[in-house]
Protein backbone atom coordinates (compact mmCIF):
# COMPACT_ATOMS: atom_id res chain seq x y z
CA UNK A 1 0.00 0.00 0.00
CA UNK A 2 2.57 2.43 1.02
CA UNK A 3 4.61 1.28 -2.35
CA UNK A 4 1.30 2.57 -4.04
CA UNK A 5 1.11 6.09 -2.87
CA UNK A 6 4.51 6.58 -3.49
CA UNK A 7 4.65 5.73 -6.86
CA UNK A 8 1.35 8.05 -7.06
CA UNK A 9 3.63 10.62 -5.65
CA UNK A 10 6.13 10.64 -7.76
CA UNK A 11 4.00 10.36 -11.11
CA UNK A 12 2.03 13.01 -9.87
CA UNK A 13 5.05 15.18 -9.42
CA UNK A 14 6.62 14.74 -12.89
CA UNK A 15 3.63 15.28 -14.37
CA UNK A 16 3.13 18.22 -12.32
CA UNK A 17 6.70 19.13 -13.22
CA UNK A 18 6.00 18.67 -17.02
CA UNK A 19 2.81 20.65 -17.06
CA UNK A 20 5.02 23.37 -15.46
CA UNK A 21 7.91 23.23 -17.75
CA UNK A 22 5.06 23.20 -21.05
CA UNK A 23 3.37 26.06 -19.73
CA UNK A 24 7.15 28.39 -18.96
CA UNK A 25 8.04 27.26 -22.66
CA UNK A 26 5.24 27.55 -24.69
CA UNK A 27 7.26 29.40 -26.99
CA UNK A 28 10.78 30.78 -26.88
CA UNK A 29 11.93 33.72 -29.07
CA UNK A 30 15.50 33.28 -30.11
CA UNK A 31 17.69 36.10 -28.68
CA UNK A 32 20.11 35.04 -32.47
CA UNK A 33 23.08 37.46 -30.50
CA UNK A 34 23.20 34.10 -27.99
CA UNK A 35 24.73 30.75 -28.81
CA UNK A 36 23.26 28.19 -30.81
CA UNK A 37 23.03 24.89 -28.88
CA UNK A 38 21.10 21.32 -29.56
CA UNK A 39 18.17 22.71 -27.58
CA UNK A 40 18.08 26.11 -29.92
CA UNK A 41 18.92 29.99 -28.90
CA UNK A 42 18.46 31.75 -25.69
CA UNK A 43 14.87 33.28 -25.42
CA UNK A 44 14.81 36.78 -25.60
CA UNK A 45 12.68 38.26 -22.47
CA UNK A 46 8.86 37.85 -22.75
CA UNK A 47 8.51 41.52 -22.22
CA UNK A 48 10.35 42.89 -24.60
CA UNK A 49 8.19 40.99 -27.69
CA UNK A 50 5.65 42.38 -29.52
CA UNK A 51 3.11 41.54 -32.30
CA UNK A 52 5.65 41.44 -34.85
CA UNK A 53 8.14 38.99 -33.22
CA UNK A 54 5.33 36.39 -34.26
CA UNK A 55 5.01 37.42 -37.63
CA UNK A 56 7.38 37.02 -40.80
CA UNK A 57 7.09 37.97 -44.69
CA UNK A 58 8.17 35.21 -46.44
CA UNK A 59 9.48 36.21 -49.77
CA UNK A 60 8.98 34.83 -53.16
CA UNK A 61 11.46 32.13 -54.25
CA UNK A 62 13.92 33.66 -57.36
CA UNK A 63 15.56 31.11 -59.45
CA UNK A 64 18.17 33.28 -60.51
CA UNK A 65 19.57 32.52 -57.19
CA UNK A 66 21.12 29.33 -58.35
CA UNK A 67 21.31 29.69 -62.03
CA UNK A 68 23.20 26.47 -62.27
CA UNK A 69 20.26 24.46 -61.53
CA UNK A 70 17.52 26.62 -62.45
CA UNK A 71 15.90 26.72 -58.82
CA UNK A 72 15.67 29.29 -56.33
CA UNK A 73 14.32 29.09 -52.22
CA UNK A 74 13.56 31.61 -50.11
CA UNK A 75 13.48 29.93 -46.62
CA UNK A 76 11.64 31.08 -42.75
CA UNK A 77 13.91 28.97 -40.82
CA UNK A 78 15.01 30.26 -37.22
CA UNK A 79 18.40 32.62 -38.45
CA UNK A 80 15.15 34.66 -40.57
CA UNK A 81 12.03 33.73 -38.21
CA UNK A 82 13.16 33.80 -34.76
CA UNK A 83 9.75 33.27 -33.02
CA UNK A 84 10.37 29.57 -34.58
CA UNK A 85 12.86 28.81 -31.84
CA UNK A 86 12.05 25.44 -30.30
CA UNK A 87 9.21 24.46 -32.56
CA UNK A 88 10.10 21.98 -34.76
CA UNK A 89 9.03 23.82 -37.49
CA UNK A 90 10.02 26.03 -40.51
CA UNK A 91 9.19 26.54 -44.27
CA UNK A 92 10.61 27.07 -47.56
CA UNK A 93 9.17 29.08 -50.96
CA UNK A 94 10.35 27.66 -54.04
CA UNK A 95 10.39 28.43 -57.43
CA UNK A 96 11.69 25.98 -60.27
CA UNK A 97 12.48 27.25 -64.16
CA UNK A 98 11.50 25.26 -67.27
CA UNK A 99 14.60 21.72 -66.37
CA UNK A 100 15.13 23.34 -62.98
CA UNK A 101 16.08 21.08 -60.30
CA UNK A 102 16.99 20.39 -56.88
CA UNK A 103 19.92 18.10 -56.70
CA UNK A 104 20.03 14.68 -54.39
CA UNK A 105 20.28 15.83 -50.79
CA UNK A 106 19.54 15.03 -47.48
CA UNK A 107 17.90 16.71 -44.06
CA UNK A 108 18.93 14.66 -40.75
CA UNK A 109 17.05 15.81 -38.69
CA UNK A 110 14.27 16.83 -40.73
CA UNK A 111 10.87 15.71 -42.00
CA UNK A 112 10.07 17.42 -45.24
CA UNK A 113 6.89 17.38 -46.62
CA UNK A 114 6.77 18.89 -50.18
CA UNK A 115 3.24 21.21 -51.24
CA UNK A 116 3.35 22.24 -54.65
CA UNK A 117 1.14 25.02 -55.65
CA UNK A 118 2.10 25.68 -59.50
CA UNK A 119 2.89 23.53 -62.48
CA UNK A 120 4.93 20.46 -62.42
CA UNK A 121 7.76 18.60 -60.38
CA UNK A 122 8.94 15.25 -60.44
CA UNK A 123 10.08 14.59 -56.63
CA UNK A 124 11.58 11.06 -55.40
CA UNK A 125 13.48 9.53 -52.59
CA UNK A 126 16.07 6.57 -52.00
CA UNK A 127 15.55 4.03 -49.25
CA UNK A 128 18.15 1.77 -47.60
CA UNK A 129 16.24 -0.97 -48.11
CA UNK A 130 17.46 -2.95 -50.98
CA UNK A 131 17.89 0.78 -52.72
CA UNK A 132 14.06 0.98 -53.38
CA UNK A 133 13.34 4.31 -54.65
CA UNK A 134 9.99 6.36 -54.29
CA UNK A 135 9.15 8.93 -56.61
CA UNK A 136 6.13 10.71 -58.23
CA UNK A 137 5.00 13.30 -60.56
CA UNK A 138 3.21 16.49 -58.65
CA UNK A 139 0.39 18.55 -59.64
CA UNK A 140 -0.37 21.88 -57.95
CA UNK A 141 -2.13 20.53 -54.60
CA UNK A 142 -0.20 17.67 -54.12
CA UNK A 143 1.69 16.39 -51.67
CA UNK A 144 4.77 14.46 -50.81
CA UNK A 145 6.09 13.60 -47.34
CA UNK A 146 10.38 13.27 -47.61
CA UNK A 147 11.52 10.94 -44.05
CA UNK A 148 14.34 12.30 -42.13
CA UNK A 149 17.73 11.58 -43.94
CA UNK A 150 16.74 10.09 -47.26
CA UNK A 151 18.35 10.86 -50.31
CA UNK A 152 15.67 13.22 -52.19
CA UNK A 153 15.40 15.06 -55.32
CA UNK A 154 12.67 17.43 -57.21
CA UNK A 155 13.18 18.24 -60.89
CA UNK A 156 10.74 20.34 -62.62
CA UNK A 157 8.77 17.74 -65.39
CA UNK A 158 6.89 20.31 -66.16
CA UNK A 159 6.92 22.84 -69.54
CA UNK A 160 6.62 25.62 -67.36
CA UNK A 161 7.31 27.48 -64.12
CA UNK A 162 6.82 25.47 -60.84
CA UNK A 163 6.61 27.01 -57.77
CA UNK A 164 5.81 25.42 -54.00
CA UNK A 165 6.49 24.79 -50.65
CA UNK A 166 8.78 22.78 -48.22
CA UNK A 167 8.12 22.65 -44.36
CA UNK A 168 10.38 20.83 -42.05
CA UNK A 169 9.77 19.34 -38.61
CA UNK A 170 12.80 21.29 -37.45
CA UNK A 171 13.28 24.85 -36.92
CA UNK A 172 16.83 24.78 -38.87
CA UNK A 173 17.12 21.99 -40.73
CA UNK A 174 20.51 20.29 -41.64
CA UNK A 175 21.07 19.83 -45.24
CA UNK A 176 23.47 17.46 -47.03
CA UNK A 177 23.57 18.18 -50.73
CA UNK A 178 25.22 15.96 -53.38
CA UNK A 179 27.08 19.01 -54.03
CA UNK A 180 28.88 18.78 -51.14
CA UNK A 181 30.90 15.36 -52.47
CA UNK A 182 32.56 18.04 -55.02
CA UNK A 183 32.77 21.27 -53.02
CA UNK A 184 36.04 20.39 -51.20
CA UNK A 185 39.81 19.76 -51.07
CA UNK A 186 39.86 16.24 -51.57
CA UNK A 187 41.67 15.09 -54.14
CA UNK A 188 40.26 14.12 -57.37
CA UNK A 189 42.20 11.08 -57.78
CA UNK A 190 41.09 10.16 -54.48
CA UNK A 191 37.43 11.15 -54.92
CA UNK A 192 37.67 9.55 -58.69
CA UNK A 193 38.14 6.32 -56.79
CA UNK A 194 35.45 7.20 -53.89
CA UNK A 195 32.54 7.56 -56.59
CA UNK A 196 33.28 5.37 -59.39
CA UNK A 197 33.81 8.48 -61.67
CA UNK A 198 37.34 9.62 -63.84
CA UNK A 199 39.55 11.98 -62.68
CA UNK A 200 38.44 14.73 -65.75
CA UNK A 201 34.87 14.37 -64.68
CA UNK A 202 35.63 14.48 -60.98
CA UNK A 203 37.75 18.11 -61.99
CA UNK A 204 34.27 19.17 -63.91
CA UNK A 205 32.38 18.64 -60.93
CA UNK A 206 34.76 20.33 -58.91
CA UNK A 207 34.93 23.14 -60.63
CA UNK A 208 31.61 23.62 -60.77
CA UNK A 209 30.70 23.97 -57.03
CA UNK A 210 33.93 25.37 -56.12
CA UNK A 211 35.83 22.74 -54.89
CA UNK A 212 39.91 22.44 -55.18
CA UNK A 213 42.74 19.75 -55.83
Amino acid sequence: MMKNKVLILFFSALLSSTSYASNVNDFCVADLKGPDSLSGYPCLPPTTLTDDNFVFNLQPANTSQFPTIKAGISTAFVNEFPALNGLDISVAHVAFEKDGFFPMHSHPDATELIILVEGEITAGFVTGMNSIAYLKTLKPGDLMVIPPGHLHFVANSGNEKATGFATFSSSNPTIHSFNNIFANNVPSDILAQATFLDIAQVKKLKARFGGSN
